[in-house]
């Protein structure tokens, strides 16, 4: 069975999408070199990323932090599992601020995590992406985009281009100079001189869709 190592040799990708793409690779130099690798790096727990990606679902940064932060004090942990959660009711959830429909999605990922249906990072080392999306996003409240940004920042998985992504659409019609975003459809067309390094794509193209914003700050991405 096939392992996949966190992450991929950053300048190889750099280079041939470089060659394989003159629109993108003028943007390229004009943004700079990107390295995520440092966060590949990092030790993380499946489980407790997809409950913090549950709490910051529709909320700006600062407010689910401060939720987030909550929470942890509730529970007595920076560790979010089935154990620790399950040291307070949904009322004291709601206490945090959690929204009932948040506290419903963390309560089925601790029983899919009690049930063994979570793999650990171990076992993922050894799905495909598609596999890892498959297994994830029954989960209430996890969607295929949550489980992308996973794969893209937390695992650093090479091939993979969120279609459904607004920012990368955005980035993607400045670098062609479209009039609109492409449809998910198009630019799952054009990213496919980008493989197989789909993934280095769309880190640029989100810089992309910021620069061309004049964003002070890049905007903050899931798990980034």
């Amino acid at each position: 069975m096939p392992r996949h190592p966190r992450g991929f040799d950053t300048q190889a990708a750099h280079d041939w999408l470089s060659r394989r793409d003159r629109r993108l690779a003028a943007w390229m130099r004009r943004i700079g070199p990107i390295a995520p690798e440092a966060n590949w790096k990092r030790s993380f727990d499946p489980v407790d990323a997809l409950a913090r990606a549950i709490l910051y679902q529709q909320l700006s940064g600062k407010a689910a932090a401060t939720i987030v932060g909550r929470v942890e004090a509730a529970i007595g942990s920076r560790r979010l599992h089935a154990d620790t959660l399950g040291r307070v009711d949904d009322a004291a959830l709601r206490a945090c601020g959690v929204s009932g429909n948040k506290a419903l999605a963390l309560r089925d990922l601790a029983a899919r995590e009690a049930r063994g249906e979570i793999p650990s990072l171990r076992r993922m080392s050894a799905m495909g992406h598609e596999e890892i999306i498959d297994a994830l996003v029954p989960i209430r409240g996890i969607g295929r985009w949550t489980v992308e940004m996973m794969l893209m920042f937390r695992l650093g998985r090479p091939d993979l281009l969120p279609v459904d992504d607004l920012g990368v659409r955005k980035g993607a019609q400045r670098v062609d100079r479209l009039e609109a975003p492409p449809t998910p459809r198009e630019l799952a067309e054009r990213g496919e001189r980008w493989g197989p390094y789909r993934t280095y794509a769309g880190f640029y193209l989100w810089r992309v869709a910021d620069f061309a914003a004049q964003a002070k700050v890049p905007t903050p991405r899931s798990q980034e």
